[in-house]
């Protein structure tokens, strides 16, 4: 076991380490992302004119009639917007248009495309190591392989005598003996943040894999409403402002908190309201949906989390709990100091390793090695 978990950790820990990284700077990426475009850090206490906003951005970008997406923030500020496939970007798997307005939705202030600006590089980089689909399932397939590290390392650890020993850290001790000492308790400290991160992460890589095995275990898994959009059977010249739809939406889920609006295109369709009811763990991306006709401003659909199936209640927390924001400020700073805990690990398993490889039998070849001192885990429960 000890051998497995210095393998994996050779060979995965790398990988480890960047994950680890890219999701402690992603457990604020918001916030970080203005404090490095100080172009949208404006103050605004007004109540947002959401028919300016789409007035704005329909009038700025003639050439993208399609739908908008409008994030609603939870204080006073710049509003983000989002037009997926724009047309100077196609060819490119996911590359929307992010545009941000001022408070009241009346002016522009930035323009940028996903993927172009550090904050999304970091998402993509740690989301699919931007190799797009593949990518992702390439992360997802290998978290099985990080989950295999931290568990092998938990069993190598696993204390043969009493566990105050196995703990026990030696301040004087020599440097082989420290570096086991840190490895080990690193390991033991971060390691149910790491599981918990590393699941949701499969989770979230592979999701109709995930479902599979939810379904399978009894816990089933429900399927979005089907909206029809009857634009091609009566088509529309006017439809209903934005503003109704969200009244309209809002009385469909009453005390339900609105996240993101998507409008219809240009020519008539469906609002689509994403919102928040109590219970739910996502603030950014709640899982509940009210979708309103443009023409007639009647409810097409609603989709209550609270209705969920006991399958579709796990998949509403998992990315809460892979970014920390089931816990709030408190859940993102833990998540944010998770991500520092596969450096640590790797570095004082590594050097663990060089050091026992050079003072072991002399001078000896790095494979032979590598398996002579297997010994390095999350503590050899020497």
């Amino acid at each position: 076991m000890r051998k497995l978990h210095l393998w994996l950790g050779l060979g995965l820990g790398s990988v480890f380490v960047l994950l680890g990284l890219t999701g402690s700077i992603l457990a604020f990426y918001p916030e970080l992302d203005a404090l490095l475009h100080p172009e949208i850090r404006v103050e605004g206490q007004g109540i947002p004119d959401w028919d300016l906003a789409l007035a704005t951005v329909r009038h700025a970008y003639p050439d993208k009639p399609g739908p908008w997406r409008f994030e609603v923030m939870d204080k006073p500020g710049a509003i983000p917007a989002r037009y997926y496939d724009p047309p100077e970007r196609a060819g490119h798997a996911f590359r929307p248009m992010m545009v941000w307005l001022s408070p009241d939705g009346g002016t522009l202030l930035r323009r940028d495309y996903w993927g172009e600006y550090a904050m999304t590089f970091f998402y993509d980089l740690h989301y699919r190591l931007l190799l797009d689909e593949a990518g992702g399932r390439i992360l997802g397939w290998l978290g099985f392989g990080l989950l295999a590290l931290l568990l092998s390392g938990l069993w190598a650890w696993w204390p043969r005598g009493t566990w105050i020993k196995a703990v026990r850290f030696k301040r004087h001790a020599p440097p082989q003996r420290l570096l086991r000492d840190w490895h080990k308790l690193s390991g033991l400290s971060g390691l149910a943040f790491l599981l918990i991160l590393t699941i949701t992460g499969i989770m979230l890589e592979l999701p109709d894999e995930s479902d599979a095995v939810l379904n399978a275990v009894g816990l089933p898994v429900g399927q979005a409403p089907t909206v029809r959009d009857d634009r091609a059977l009566s088509p529309v010249t006017s439809g209903i402002a934005l503003s109704r739809a969200i009244d309209t939406a809002r009385g469909a889920l009453p005390g339900a908190r609105l996240a993101w609006i998507e409008t219809p295109p240009a020519d008539g369709g469906v609002y689509r309201m994403r919102m928040q009811v109590s219970g739910d763990p996502s603030f950014r991306f709640p899982h509940s949906f009210v979708w309103v006709d443009g023409a007639t401003g009647q409810i097409k659909a609603v989709q209550d989390a609270r209705d969920g199936k006991a399958g579709t209640t796990v998949n509403n927390w998992i990315h809460s709990l892979h970014d920390g924001s089931a816990g709030a400020l408190a859940g993102r700073i833990l998540v944010a100091l998770s991500g520092l805990f596969p450096l640590i690990l790797f570095m004082t398993g590594w050097l663990r390793w060089r050091t026992r490889g050079r003072t072991s039998r002399g001078r000896i070849s790095p494979i032979h090695g590598m398996a002579g001192t297997g010994r390095v885990a999350l503590g050899s429960g020497e």
